[in-house]
């Protein structure tokens, strides 16, 4: 499938959607906490659903709403575990991989064709050396876990993704000795780790920080009943923000923002450097865009789901966007450098690729074009955002927005965006 986007403006109130991430986290740690603990205001979609799955199948007796879960019972380490397919959610698996090392089982972790091209080895590495016995395809999915781990002291490279440490935190207190991690290296996406300590502590947990981001211990605990309401996700956020910034008048983005720790709130700030006025409180924002943005630098090492929405903002840039240390999103649910270098040069960007990111600059003569998603949820929305901006465009893969924000395509036309399907 692909759509029509037409030349666009958008006006209006919008709901931003919660996020995906604390949604992620938060229903497995309810799982492993059980009793009644109680997920509010969560994000349904395609990845979450695979997360609340896979806790099923870990023996979690979980129910659903429109808007937030109950477990009843919690994740049972001496039921029997079924194949466990993730779909397209690299958090889900990775995370799962970590709660499948606590059972003495062998149990089987799967995803989509996607999936199966995202790297798992220095996560099953840093398992197997307390205890677990790893198989996997080339490093890749589908990958096998029988346990117990003991846990211990383990050391894991930073520079893959944070979730591999996220997953390590989450089944370290249930192992009989806990866990002393040593991350290696320069970590990337590091308020994701953050966000981790600061759920696993909403339910009862505490992580003892050695030395930030290099050393943690986590002594063996139990999780305890609790109620987590999820906040605004800055990551869809910040596509909202770039949808006003190139063809809004006059929207208001409302929704809880909260005070966890959201790497990608960083993007308030990278909009006020472009010259961009943000008018923000506890439940809504509101932005007012000048006719050009300046341009910049910028460093998206720790948030690199920012890497679209930024990259599209070179439509109406005066200057180059430059964009740095975002290696890591090149082992995203797809090669989003490369895929963002390859098709908005045809819209008329001038765009330099580099390893660790890339330099876009518009030019005076802009076009619709056809442009592949790949089906990445969010270069989808990058790039009907930047159809809106052109006109003319054609977009593939819209079922991908399935993966964090399902109703993306009707809010924006509700605002009055013109994306047709066809």
């Amino acid at each position: 499938m692909s759509c029509k986007i037409e030349k666009s403006s958008i006006t209006g109130e919008i709901i931003c959607p919660a996020n995906k991430s604390y949604t992620h986290r938060a229903i497995f740690l309810a799982s492993l906490a059980g009793n009644n603990s109680k997920v509010e205001n969560v994000l349904l979609s395609a990845d979450t659903r695979a997360t609340i799955e896979a806790c099923r199948k870990f023996g979690a007796e979980i129910e659903t709403s429109n808007s937030s879960i109950i477990v009843k019972n919690p994740i049972n380490l001496s039921t029997k575990v079924p194949e466990i397919n993730t779909e397209n959610s690299g958090t889900t698996i990775r995370i799962a991989s970590g709660i499948a090392s606590l059972f003495s089982q062998e149990i089987t972790l799967t995803g989509d064709a996607s999936l199966q091209k995202r790297p798992m080895q220095p996560l099953l590495d840093a398992l197997t050396n307390i205890g677990a016995h790893c198989t996997s395809t080339n490093g890749n999915p589908p990958i096998t876990i029988k346990g117990k781990i003991t846990g211990g002291n383990v050391s894991i490279p930073g520079n893959f993704s944070s979730q591999f440490i996220s997953s390590l935190l989450i089944c370290a207190p249930l192992t009989d000795k806990g866990i002393n991690l040593t991350i290696e290296g320069n970590l990337v996406s590091k308020p994701y780790l953050d966000a981790t300590i600061a759920t696993m502590r909403k339910f009862g947990v505490s992580v003892q920080t050695s030395i930030p981001y290099k050393r943690y211990n986590i002594s063996p605990q139990i999780y305890n009943s609790a109620t987590f309401v999820v906040p605004i996700d800055f990551s869809s956020l910040a596509l909202l923000l770039s949808a006003v910034v190139l063809n809004g008048k006059d929207v208001t983005i409302k929704g809880n923002i909260g005070n966890l720790p959201q790497g990608d709130e960083v993007f308030i700030d990278i909009l006020e450097q472009l010259g961009v006025t943000i008018m923000m409180d506890d439940e809504q924002i509101k932005i007012e865009s000048p006719e050009k943005l300046r341009g910049g630098k910028f460093d998206l090492s720790n948030s690199p789901d920012l890497l679209p929405p930024l990259s599209i903002l070179a439509l109406k840039s005066s200057t180059p966007i430059e964009i740095v240390n975002v290696k890591h999103a090149r082992l995203k649910e797809t090669d989003r450098i490369a895929i963002i270098a390859r098709e908005l040069v045809k819209i008329g960007i001038k765009i330099q690729e580099n390893e660790d990111g890339l330099v876009l600059e518009s030019s005076e003569k802009l076009v619709g074009a056809k442009l592949n998603s790949e089906n990445d949820h969010r270069l989808f929305m990058a790039f009907c955002i930047a159809g809106m901006f052109v006109g003319d465009c054609i977009i593939t893969d819209p079922e991908s927005v399935n993966v964090s924000y399902p109703d993306f395509i009707s809010e924006m036309n509700r605002l009055g965006a013109k994306i047709h399907s066809q």
